[in-house]
């Protein structure tokens, strides 16, 4: 059954405190392996948004335990949307970490190029998960509609057209 391997992936363990925690408290951290989408159209890029949410993040989701990472989008979008991407060049990664309640999370986004050629840039792609929509967004935009994670800004804003993997961290901690 789909999403029951991913809860393996979600393995949950004691880690260091983060933010407000003291020292002498134990955290529970949350780790994500993810794969994202980046489709961009008429110098626009799909995202995609929790409704009644404040951010937006790249189309994709987890990847199951054993698949590849270029099948987990195809079969992310398959979802979502119910078209078949086409996925292209590896452009990256991306380490994001934040708090919720009594759990860190952190995870890491894998960045691919992806083409749908049934998709209008004048339109948004409907969903066909009811917790979910997309947008079409100028680049220059990606901060006012709250992009995470943040530093996949820096790679549409400022780093556009180099041929080499991005690599960004929002986990600001000394090592």
């Amino acid at each position: 059954m789909p999403g029951e391997d991913n809860l393996l992936l979600r393995k949950t363990w004691k880690s260091k405190p983060f933010g407000a925690y003291t020292d002498s408290m134990e955290k529970e951290l949350t780790f994500h392996y993810l794969v994202r989408g980046v489709l961009i159209a008429d110098g626009r890029v799909l995202v995609a948004r929790e409704i009644g949410a404040d951010n937006t993040f790249l189309p994709g989701g987890h990847i199951e335990r054993g698949e590849r990472a270029e099948a987990a989008l195809v079969r992310e979008l398959q979802e979502e949307i119910g078209l078949e991407p086409v996925v292209g060049q590896f452009l990256g990664a991306v380490e994001h970490v934040w708090p919720q309640d009594v759990r860190d999370n952190h995870e890491i986004n894998l960045l691919f190029e992806i083409e749908i050629d049934r998709l209008n840039s004048n339109r948004p792609p409907e969903s066909l998960e009811p917790h979910l929509e997309f947008l079409w967004v100028e680049p220059s935009r990606l901060a006012d509609v709250n992009l995470q994670p943040f530093p996949l800004i820096d790679l549409f804003q400022q780093r556009a057209g180099t041929d080499h993997p991005f690599w960004a961290s929002s986990h600001n901690l000394p090592a």
